[in-house]
C-alpha cells in the first residue's frame, strides 16, 4: 500500500470565530519539512491535553475525503485548500478503513507508526463554525490518524507513505473509532478486550476501552 503526500502542513495558534486561539488551521509548507518525535518542525498544537505529544504526533486526513465535504458543506471555503482538519500530511490513498492499528510507514527517511484515529472535538466545530461536525465525523468514520514517530527524518510534499509493516488485521482505524464512539455500536466485551491487546494503540483510547469495561 502506497499513498501519495499532495502536502505537508503546519500551523500556529490564532483565534478562532470565537476568539479563541486554536492551532487547528494549518497550511502546506514548501520543501523538505524535519519529523521529529514530537511531530513536524514548525508546528505547534494549543490544546496539548486533546492534540500532539509522542502518541499524536503527526495527524493525517486524507485528501480522499474533502470532495464528500465539499458537498456536504459547501459554504465551507476552507476546504479549498489543504489543513483544514488541522491535518499535518494530506495524503492521496490511505483512508480510516484502508489503515490499521500498529501499521508502520515510510515517508522520506522518517519511519511512522499509526497509533489511533482522531476523536473529533468542538475546535472543529468552531472552526468550521458547523454545530454538527462531530456528529457527522462519528456518522461517517471520517475521522483522521494519529501517528507516533519510530525514526525522525525529513519528507517533502510529493514523497510516497508506504506501508512497510502491518502487525494485525482486525483493527482498522474505521472499525476501532466505531467501536468507541458510535453510540449505535454495542461492542461485547471480548470485542473491547481484543482491541485493547494491540500494543500498538495509544494510551488515550486505551483509557477509552478500560471504561468499558465490566
Amino acid at each position: 500500500m502506497r499513498a501519495e503526500v499532495h502536502a505537508l502542513c503546519v500551523g500556529k495558534p490564532a483565534p478562532l470565530a470565537d476568539g479563541k486561539l486554536s492551532s487547528i488551521d494549518k497550511h502546506a509548507v514548501e520543501g523538505p519539512v524535519r519529523i521529529t518525535r514530537m511531530g513536524l518542525e514548525g508546528d505547534t498544537q494549543t490544546n496539548r491535553k486533546l492534540h500532539g505529544g509522542e502518541h499524536m504526533a503527526v495527524h493525517l486526513y486524507a485528501a480522499d475525503h474533502y470532495a464528500y465535504w465539499r458537498e456536504e458543506i459547501p459554504e465551507v471555503a476552507r476546504l479549498a485548500s489543504p489543513g483544514a482538519f488541522g491535518e499535518n500530511l494530506h495524503t492521496q490513498g490511505l483512508t480510516e478503513a484502508d489503515a490499521y492499528i500498529g501499521d508502520r510507514f515510510r515517508m522520506g527517511t522518517a519511519l511512522l507508526e499509526l497509533s489511533m484515529g482522531r476523536q473529533p472535538c468542538s475546535t472543529l466545530e468552531r472552526h468550521f463554525q458547523r454545530k454538527d461536525m462531530v456528529k457527522r465525523i462519528i456518522a461517517n468514520r471520517r475521522c483522521g490518524i494519529y501517528f507516533r514517530v519510530i525514526e525522525e527524518g525529513e519528507a517533502v510534499a510529493g514523497d510516497s507513505l508506504a506501508l512497510i509493516a502491518r502487525s494485525q488485521d482486525r483493527w482498522s482505524v474505521e472499525d476501532a473509532f466505531a467501536l468507541l464512539f458510535d453510540k449505535a455500536r454495542k461492542p461485547s466485551q471480548d470485542e473491547i478486550r481484543d482491541l485493547l491487546a494491540v500494543p500498538q494503540l495509544g494510551p488515550q483510547w486505551q483509557d477509552k476501552l478500560r471504561a468499558k469495561l465490566r
